[in-house]
């Protein structure tokens, strides 16, 4: 099994062994740049896609951020924020790449700041999902 390490996201190695089969790190799976369009639409389509395993974050990075952000609007990570709000794209602040705005599921909206949001005190809150 080949993972990529995401600086500030503890490795979750030990729990992915211990499952078994383990397809795809979550930076795989939630990152569309590593997937073509087709790819990208065929993950998000299957609605039963659900973590293998969880580890919370130790540092922060810019992943833990947009994290932080879903977590807060009451989604697990991007991925159950597309198969709920069946939506393609997520708006994102260009200058940064962070998460702009999402919408509960009760319909409000959650707008968020250019600038990081999630302070020292709360990364290790943050839940990092595998896939």
């Amino acid at each position: 099994m080949v993972s990529q390490e995401v600086p500030g996201i503890s490795r979750c190695t030990e729990e992915a062994h211990s499952l078994g089969e383990l397809s795809a790190s979550y930076t795989e799976v939630r990152n569309p740049s590593n997937m073509k369009k087709s790819e990208t639409s065929g993950v998000m389509a299957g609605a039963d896609i659900k973590p293998k395993s969880i580890c919370h974050a130790k540092k922060w990075s810019d992943e833990v951020e947009n994290l932080y952000r879903f977590q807060q609007a009451g989604y697990r990570d991007e991925v159950e924020y597309k198969q709920v709000k069946q939506v393609d794209t997520v708006e994102c602040w260009p200058e940064t790449g962070f998460v702009k705005k999402l919408q509960r599921r009760d319909n409000t909206f959650y707008y968020y700041n250019k600038e990081r949001e999630c302070e020292d005190r709360e990364v290790h809150k943050v839940k990092v999902y595998v896939y």
